[in-house]
């Protein structure tokens, strides 16, 4: 994937809103969450919301933005929601043709949320390598072609 430079899942968003050409909001899941998810991905016909634990680290939050994000750069489906549920599953006060997609973030049994794990490991992995300083000489050359 071509994708640009970042510091950490909010810099990642906002960059993939603008190479996307519409807003990607966040948002944190209320204290007395019900469906159990840690994420969830929310796609409109003009944006995308990302829901995330609030009761948690910066860190365990950066992973589950990059996690939905992995379902957003994989262009996952709602597995196993049928869309005329989609309003109900937690937006009681949204209309069902406003929701094209939901995805939540509850388990990994899944080929989707496995991938989209495996996506966010790779790129809180790909900004913390561009937050360390590249050793001098040789040895950084080396660094700066090996990383992703």
């Amino acid at each position: 994937m071509d994708l640009p430079a970042y510091a950490d899942a909010q810099s990642l968003c906002r960059s993939l809103s603008e190479r996307r050409g519409r807003p990607i909001f966040l948002h944190p899941l209320p204290p007395q969450n019900e469906t159990q998810a840690c994420g969830l991905w929310l796609e409109t016909d003009e944006d995308d919301h990302i829901f995330f634990e609030q009761q948690t680290s910066l860190l365990h939050q950066d992973h589950i933005l990059y996690h939905e994000l992995g379902h957003m750069l994989c262009d996952h489906d709602m597995q196993g929601i049928a869309e005329s549920d989609a309003a109900g599953y937690v937006f009681t006060d949204l209309g069902q043709g406003l929701i094209r997609r939901l995805l939540g973030r509850t388990n990994y049994t899944t080929r989707q949320e496995q991938e989209a794990e495996m996506i966010a490991g790779l790129l809180h992995a790909r900004a913390r390598n561009a937050a360390e300083p590249l050793s001098p000489g040789l040895l950084g050359g080396l660094e700066s072609r090996l990383r992703f």
